[in-house]
């Protein structure tokens, strides 16, 4: 067991982002990896024009990588926001507008598992109506999911850097997974396992894991503290994924963490590079 066990994917929006949007598919694929993920790529239009989605497209595709992971529009990110689809008003139906066309474009790239972040709490607005609109907005999600055979993905972030976002426990989380499957009897929504952001809230990640592998999609790791990569901080993550993988989670591995003061093609020293193509 260990790193080169696992199948690991690039997050390109937060590593290679030193390079333009249409080259980072084919510095990872130079890296060594065949597989990548994004958080939605333009922050400010839900629904770009056609050019742009053929654009990264073709990109993916002409690096050879595969698209892994895809986030639903999700507001400012990296910036203030986190998602859009439980803020009332304007950002609600801009998540709105772009269910269908993130659904169609990870589906044109045989891309399965589409991530919708949830939203800070805004004030002066029940809590309880933003959940209740969240939870509409999910089955929308999720049933656009299922039908390019995806998973919608519910993801915990960390109460210190997200001090507005509800959802700051793998508890948490896997709450709202439960209701959106009962809402929609499809059963394709899955819990997000950030390694990251589950210890920057001071989790037991070895209970976590046990507790909620089996109704995990996604994971997704980086260092702690310093949100680097492996190596870089005091998380044991090798021994975590490898429990991961005892618990019988085979899924994706994403790599979400910042390169640091260098490269980002020279972040990667910790993971052989026979074990970065996908097996």
């Amino acid at each position: 067991m260990g790193f080169a066990d696992q199948r690991f994917n690039v997050n390109l929006s937060i590593l290679f982002t030193e390079l333009p949007l249409l080259e980072r598919p084919a510095a990872a694929a130079a890296a060594g990896f065949t597989a990548v993920e994004l958080w939605w790529p333009w922050i400010d239009s839900p629904t770009p024009e056609r050019f742009e989605l053929d654009a990264l497209g073709s990109a993916i595709e002409d690096a050879g990588v595969r698209l892994t992971g895809l986030n639903f529009y999700a507001g400012r990110l990296p910036g203030p926001d986190r998602g859009a689809l439980s803020v009332p008003g304007e950002e609600s139906e801009r998540f709105r507008a772009n269910i269908d066309v993130a659904a169609g474009f990870a589906g044109s790239l045989g891309c399965t598992a589409l991530n919708a972040l949830y939203g800070n709490r805004v004030d002066g607005v029940d809590p309880a109506e933003q959940d209740a609109l969240a939870l509409e907005n999910l089955a929308l999600a999720a049933r656009a999911a299922d039908r390019i055979g995806a998973t919608l993905l519910i993801e915990a972030l960390n109460r210190p850097e997200s001090p507005q976002y509800p959802l700051v426990s793998a508890p948490a989380a896997v709450q709202v997974v439960d209701r959106v499957n009962e809402a929609t009897g499809l059963g394709n929504a899955r819990f997000l396992m950030d390694l990251y952001h589950l210890s920057m809230n001071g989790e037991d990640l070895p209970s976590v894991i046990e507790r909620y592998a089996a109704v995990t999609g996604h994971v997704q790791i980086a260092d702690n503290p310093g949100r680097g990569a492996p190596g870089t901080g005091s998380l044991p993550l090798e021994d975590l994924l490898d429990q991961l993988a005892k618990a019988g989670y085979e899924g994706w591995v994403g790599l979400e963490y910042k390169p640091g003061d260098r490269p980002s093609s020279e972040a990667f020293d910790w993971l052989p590079a026979a074990a970065r193509a996908a097996r």
